[in-house]
């Protein structure tokens, strides 16, 4: 999908008009501005970079919530209220 966006881009950059593409690809004018707004300007590389980074940033947020989670369940065991 990133190397699919960034070609779409790519072909914005050399000329193509927007809804000429949205057409072609199928997609709104609001889903190719939101892509060109997140990945204008980057690499096939660093889009998958940038992914990664989210991905693993969504897992640490699942882990942190959880820890949390046995943090308060811990704290109320503590207290005698179980």
């Amino acid at each position: 999908l990133d190397r699919q966006i960034i070609g779409i881009l790519a072909e914005h950059e050399a000329g193509a008009k927007c809804a000429d593409l949205c057409r072609k690809h199928g997609m709104s004018e609001g889903t190719f501005y939101n892509w060109k707004a997140k990945f204008g300007g980057m690499t096939v590389s660093e889009a998958k970079r940038l992914k990664a980074l989210e991905d693993e940033n969504a897992k640490l947020k699942r882990l942190l919530a959880e820890a949390e989670l046995v943090k308060d369940a811990l704290r109320e065991v503590a207290k005698g209220k179980f």
